[in-house]
């Protein structure tokens, strides 16, 4: 079981911008020595506690601080961007880590309408453009535009031998439909929308061979808490249930300290919340994490998992990713 991370970057309460940027790069080494896939950075924008809002930026400072471990995006917000633009850049990453860099990219506003309109310099809403420019960009990416595409005598540079694998994020049976069919990876949102089991199936059944990948690979991603009990489990993970609670009401995306926890008074429309979003993660002790995730495995018929974890406690949240890659490691199903 392939196990790789996926970084928002959370703000601590307590912490600062450049504290977080600056754990983002000492996790990502924690994780490289652990032995995980990859490392990629989500991006979001105009919010008070999530500071990916460059993930090719934070994908380059990663890689420059690690040997081995695969950098990415999860993902670049196609809709807003050039796709010419997003291949340069990622060809540019992929000839200065060759081997290690991953495209992900994902069909989002990037924020409320004020904060896309304003990301993309007032051009209109673009959403419905992202089949196109998710063509297009594969386009560049492997010079397969078609002979009578308007872009088709445009080379995106520098001319590398290896581009990055291009992925797209998805929460729907329509995107991994389209996934399948341009041949290319597959990240369903587990940790937004786990109500679709049979998304990767209906992607791998539609994979068709392309010119960058032969064969499907999906990727799960999910919430994940894991300590020594469940009982420790259970109470670190209160701050991520908290943070939750708060960004999906749009409000603070600080992960909240104890101490403010502490203070909140929850309605029973919020423990409710609270209880759906627990459906999004997985909390318990390594060998209860291990157990779920082979559970999932099946369910999804995963390749790998991406896995999330937005504690408040610094020390435990590296403690839980630890204490995960060890469990999986020495608890193999052939």
């Amino acid at each position: 079981m392939k196990l790789s991370i996926l970084d928002q970057a959370p703000i601590r309460r307590g912490a600062t911008p450049e504290d977080a940027l600056q754990e983002a790069v000492e996790l990502a080494q924690h994780a490289e020595g652990l032995g995980y896939e990859r490392y990629w950075f989500a991006e979001h924008h105009n919010t008070n506690g999530l500071v990916s809002v460059a993930p090719e930026i934070m994908a380059t400072r990663i890689a420059s601080a690690t040997k081995t471990i695969k950098v990415g995006t999860g993902g670049v917000l196609l809709p807003q961007y050039s796709p010419l633009k997003v291949a340069e850049t990622f060809h540019t990453l992929a000839g200065l880590f060759p081997g290690r860099v991953d495209l992900g990219v994902g069909r989002s506003p990037g924020g409320n309408e004020q904060t896309r309109s304003a990301l993309a310099d007032g051009a209109e809403n673009g959403m419905g453009a992202f089949p196109r420019k998710l063509e297009e960009l594969q386009g560049f990416l492997s010079n397969t535009l078609p002979r009578d595409h308007p872009y088709r005598s445009v080379k995106a540079s520098p001319r590398v031998k290896e581009p990055a694998p291009l992925w797209v994020l998805g929460l729907s049976e329509e995107s991994a439909k389209r996934a399948g069919e341009l041949g290319i990876g597959y990240v369903f949102g587990h940790f937004i929308s786990p109500a679709k089991p049979k998304a990767m199936p209906i992607y791998k059944e539609a994979f068709r061979p392309s010119v960058t990948r032969e064969k499907p690979y999906g990727i799960v991603c999910i919430f994940v808490v894991c300590a020594e009990t469940k009982e420790q489990a259970e109470a670190l993970a209160e701050s991520q249930d908290h943070w939750l609670l708060s960004v999906g009401k749009g409000r603070d995306t600080q992960v909240p300290s104890p101490e403010l926890i502490a203070k909140r008074q929850l309605t029973e429309t919020d423990r409710e919340t609270i209880r759906q979003n627990r459906k999004r993660c997985v909390i318990g002790t390594p060998e209860q994490v291990r157990m779920e995730l082979e559970r999932l495995k099946e369910l999804y018929q995963a390749d790998e998992f991406m896995l999330i974890t937005n504690i408040h406690d610094k020390e435990a949240k590296w403690k839980s990713y630890e204490l995960i890659k060890h469990e999986v490691d020495h608890n193999i199903i052939m």
